[in-house]
């Protein structure tokens, strides 16, 4: 039973160590650090930003409505009659009730005189026509009692109807503005954004290839120590092999104590090796980790082997030129840059040429003046074209025009430059590719013939016919011949994965 406990809790530990020990293939690492990054993150909310500035740029093709309202106190009112005018207003209707009273009584004496000539001459006639005339004096006395009214109350009337009330002024107005041409500045500013918002992609691109090859470089580094430390570890039990041996042969007189020394210290330097290895890869797998968006002390172990991992089928045609001056996002991203300088160029010389809109305008005001000064909102529309035409700047359109072209001029001479850099590189890195592959063709042979030289070696130890120290520099031989072909096989990835990003591949 105690037996089944041991056994039970061993398999935990087991378990356990097995669970915390993550299994990372080169895809899954391309994945993570892709989805983890915080720089392709930043490209991508940048990128998200030039799609907004472009629609931004569309909105001006579109007319702008805007509303407007103010209110004003003012102090004193605007008064179109001067106090000397009301005056004579108000004193005019005075005058003309008094000279409208006095003719009205004339009229009315020189009737009583007529009548009273009549009475005399026939006073029959008189008699009858007597209430017919004082009918008429009544009825002109109303007459003018109500002119002399009406015509005294005319000035006052007029000065208050021409009072504008404008101490309380409130108006509001809706505006409409549609660009019918601005020198052709809002086509080059859309073309602009669009081209903004491609270098925005392209930016992500060239990030996104570093961050490849920067989480591939960590990857196969990872691999080739770990390589080497299994490689390291077999050397040690060579070494611990031939320790034993070396020691029997010692005790039998076979061989000196100077033969078990120079053992002794080939087993020091492999556990110097090892040790050397293992912060190697402790630092590897924390870089490859922080690329990766893990912990950094996570026990990560990479599924490929630096021997048995195929190496790619990579084209080292002419090809390859042409490809990367198409394919590479740098390339791209400048190409983009001097079209929009191009436009800039536009943009600048659309200051200096006319602009024509197409304006509509609703507004209110209070006191309202279009049926003449009342309190209360009163409204109008109206519609226009509005023109401006640049006349005179001193020359200040030509130099800002020359000073566009020139930009224009120098990206476009940035951007042959860097296709010149390109087209080096790519080149240098296929060769690199030719080198690495031939170093690895020559170190594999090397280490099939250390391998064949180690295996006589032991073989002559064990007979008798072959010295310790032969047997030694056969090991350090394979020993040597071993990490050449890792390295030559990593560095091959590698120079792959150069050569890759130098074209413009994932």
């Amino acid at each position: 039973m105690r037996i089944y406990t041991i056994m039970a809790l061993v398999l935990m530990m087991a378990t356990s160590t097995i669970a915390q020990t993550i299994q990372l293939s080169l895809d899954s690492c391309i994945s993570m650090a892709i989805h983890n990054n915080k720089e392709l993150e930043k490209s991508s909310l940048n990128k998200e930003a030039a799609t907004y500035a472009r629609k931004e740029a569309f909105t001006h093709y579109l007319p702008r409505i805007e509303a407007m309202g103010t209110y004003m106190h003012n102090q004193k009112e605007i008064s179109l009659l001067s106090d000397e005018q009301k005056d004579k207003l108000n004193g005019m209707s005075s005058t003309m009730a008094g000279v409208v009273g006095q003719t009205m009584g004339t009229m009315n004496d020189k009737t009583t005189a007529m009548l009273q000539g009549m009475a005399q001459q026939n006073p029959q006639l008189a008699q009858q026509l007597a209430p017919i005339f004082q009918q008429f004096g009544d009825m002109a006395g109303q007459m003018a009692n109500g002119m002399v009214q009406n015509i005294s109350g005319i000035g006052p009337e007029l000065v208050d109807a021409l009072r504008t009330d404008t101490r309380n002024v409130t108006a509001a107005a809706i505006m409409l503005t549609q660009p019918l041409y601005m020198g052709g500045k809002i086509v080059a500013y859309n073309k602009i954004t669009k081209y903004a918002e491609q270098i925005a992609q392209a930016q992500s691109d060239v990030k996104v290839h570093d961050l490849v090859v920067q989480v591939e470089t960590a990857y196969w580094q990872i691999v080739s120590l770990e390589s080497k430390r299994e490689l390291a570890l077999s050397y040690k039990s060579l070494i611990d092999t031939l320790d034993y041996n070396v020691q029997q042969l010692i005790a039998e007189g076979l061989a000196s104590k100077a033969d078990g020394l120079s053992v002794k210290v080939k087993k020091n330097e492999a556990d110097v090796t090892i040790i050397q290895i293992d912060n190697g890869l402790v630092l590897s797998k924390m870089l490859l980790c922080q690329l990766c968006g893990l912990d950094i002390n996570s026990d990560i172990h990479p599924v490929d082997d630096a021997l048995s991992a195929p190496v790619g089928n990579v084209d080292l045609s002419a090809g390859n030129v042409e490809l990367a001056k198409t394919s590479r996002p740098e390339l791209q991203a400048l190409d983009l840059l001097q079209k929009i300088n191009d436009q800039k160029v536009k943009v600048v010389r659309a200051e200096y040429l006319p602009k024509v809109a197409l304006s509509a305008n609703y507004m209110w005001t209070n006191p309202s003046c279009f049926n003449g000064f009342e309190n209360k909102f009163g409204g109008m529309w109206n519609v226009g074209v509005m023109v401006n035409i640049p006349l005179v700047n001193w020359g200040e359109s030509v130099y800002k025009v020359r000073s566009a072209k020139l930009q224009a001029r120098m990206s476009e001479l940035t951007l042959d430059e860097t296709r010149e850099k390109i087209e080096l590189q790519t080149t240098q890195c296929m060769q690199k590719v030719i080198e690495a592959a031939n170093r690895e063709e020559t170190a594999m042979r090397s280490l099939a013939e250390a391998e064949e030289n180690l295996k006589y070696a032991n073989l002559g130890l064990n007979e008798g016919v072959i010295p310790i120290s032969n047997v030694i520099m056969a090991q350090t031989a394979w020993l040597s011949a071993k990490s050449t072909a890792l390295s030559a096989r990593v560095d091959r990835r590698l120079a792959e994965v150069n050569l890759k990003r130098a074209v413009g591949k994932r």
